[in-house]
């Protein structure tokens, strides 16, 4: 092969004619009617010229791709070649469509190996993703089918090429360029003597597509998070509780976040008031409190413009006390979340119940899921939640000593490897020496990451520093949640083996 200096990347053009006829027919020398014609050639161009686009090594075109818009309904169900090009036409065209259609791509065999086609794929996904479009489509051919074709069905064929079996290079390169396998197109294009006129439909999916929608709000791709890692101190009464509250709701603010985290019990400085009390009767005085709070942080919400998680708090449902918290939106609404596991302390000094409902949230920033402190352990609830698309799952949690601290944080790291989101966790620091069953706080709250390319080698996105009050502000991209989900070096999500185990939320 000759000294490479130069490789171009290029809209096709009608000048490029006689050079692209000749590519055509080398590259499908045992395929009939090999060749598009010039008048065909200028007719695409015409409807969709950004879709058309060459590939030259040394000013010598070395390769080609061309497409269509079409809507995915009709790329999606069996078609052949002549139908979806419309009578080889292109009257199939639709800019009004949400699909790419792959009309051609091929690649001079002199230049094959440089990894050319690679370059001519990416440019059609770049394309898809600039225009929202769902995703690209076209009929693969399998040109080793002939060799297996009396002893083996299309389908056991591709099976036995993803098991590496069968080596078939075309298909190999749609799979290893993040291409899936739809379904069989039977008949797809004539003459094709070698794929036994068989084709796979392949499809690639555009992870940054969005519907249109008629509303003027859009869902936040990077979303800012502020953590509030809540000194325990002394407080009058809940006025100055709150406007602590609020003065830390307007720092996180200043920086533009989208949620302020705050920890499990915060509140628990105003059971000092109760102390002439039982453990047991003392929280549930503090239980008084939440449904004032939660009014006073969804007002708070709208006013600094901010999602607040309210941390958690104890709370009285029908004579029994529940650990609960609440999602307190920006634009008003409120919804409560509960601790299902209590701690054996939370059982035996107080009285605590676990409570029942699990969920995912919907937010302006996408969905997210909430555990508080000790359900974080429990690997199958981060696990469900993953299963409804939460992207960034937040803990609030109380720990007294590092030991307790270290349960958490390792499991909370866990989760964001296991389930691939970002893991949030805000914890109290000090010492209540008035309050009983409350002791010395030990936290680092910290945002985690799954651990790839995209994402901080370590996992740790942001970390406090240890046992001082302070706020903690990180912004994660959800899209780069995206792409490792579909492109990830592991698929920790895609590659459960749901024939071996299963977990079913009743």
């Amino acid at each position: 092969m000759q000294e490479i200096d130069n490789i171009e990347l290029t809209y096709l053009s009608l000048s490029d004619y006689k050079e692209l006829k000749r590519a055509m027919i080398e590259s499908y020398d045992k395929v009939e009617d090999n060749y598009w014609e010039k008048h065909e050639i200028k007719k695409l161009l015409s409807l969709f010229p950004e879709g058309q686009v060459v590939i030259k090594v040394n000013g010598q075109l070395a390769g080609c791709a061309l497409a269509l818009i079409v809507k995915s309904g009709k790329a999606q169900k069996r078609h052949t070649y002549k139908q979806i090009t419309g009578d080889y036409t292109f009257n199939t065209h639709d800019p009004e469509g949400d699909m790419l259609y792959g009309v051609d791509l091929f690649i001079k065999p002199e230049f094959r190996g440089l990894r050319l086609g690679r370059r001519l794929y990416d440019y059609r996904k770049e394309l898809c993703e600039r225009m929202n479009l769902i995703g690209i489509a076209f009929g693969g051919r399998i040109p080793n089918y002939h060799k297996y074709s009396e002893e083996l069905t299309p389908r056991q064929y591709i099976e036995k090429v993803r098991k590496k079996e069968i080596d078939d290079p075309v298909l190999n390169f749609q799979i290893n360029n993040d291409f899936h396998v739809s379904k069989i197109l039977k008949g797809y294009l004539e003459g094709d003597q070698d794929s036994k006129e068989y084709a796979v439909l392949l499809e690639w999916d555009n992870i940054y597509y969005e519907e249109e929608t008629d509303r003027a709000s859009t869902v936040k791709k990077v979303v800012r998070l502020g953590l509030i890692q809540w000194q325990m101190r002394p407080y009058k009464d809940l006025d100055d509780l709150m406007q602590q509250a609020e003065y830390f709701v307007d720092a996180v603010s200043d920086y533009r976040s989208d949620f302020a985290l705050f920890p499990e019990f915060f509140n628990a400085p105003l059971m000092a008031e109760n102390n002439h009390l039982s453990e047991s009767d003392a929280i549930r005085e503090l239980a008084t409190h939440t449904e004032e709070i939660v009014n006073r942080f969804s007002r708070l919400a709208v006013s600094y413009n901010i999602n607040i998680i309210t941390g958690s708090m104890p709370e009285m449902k029908k004579d029994r006390l529940f650990n609960v918290g609440y999602l307190c939106r920006r634009d008003g609404s409120v919804e409560r979340y509960e601790k299902l596991h209590v701690t054996p302390d939370e059982s035996k000094i107080w009285g605590m119940e676990g409570g029942k409902e699990l969920q995912t949230f919907e937010t302006d920033c996408g969905k997210i899921g909430i555990l508080i402190c000790y359900d974080v352990e429990f690997p199958e609830l981060g696990r469900l939640l993953a299963d409804e698309e939460m992207d960034i799952l937040f803990v609030p949690f109380l720990t007294d000593t590092q030991n307790g601290y270290s349960r958490v944080r390792h499991c909370a790291q866990a989760r964001a490897i296991e389930n691939e989101c970002y893991v949030a966790i805000a914890g109290s620091v000090g010492n209540l020496p008035n309050v009983h069953n409350m002791d010395i706080q030990f936290a680092q709250s910290m945002v985690f990451t799954p651990c790839d390319f995209a994402f901080p080698t370590n996992g740790i996105k942001a970390e406090a520093t240890p046992n001082t009050e302070m706020i903690l502000i990180a912004d994660v991209d959800v899209n780069d949640l995206r792409e490792l989900h579909e492109f990830g070096s592991v698929n920790n999500l895609k590659d459960r083996r749901t024939d071996v185990y299963q977990l079913d939320k009743k």
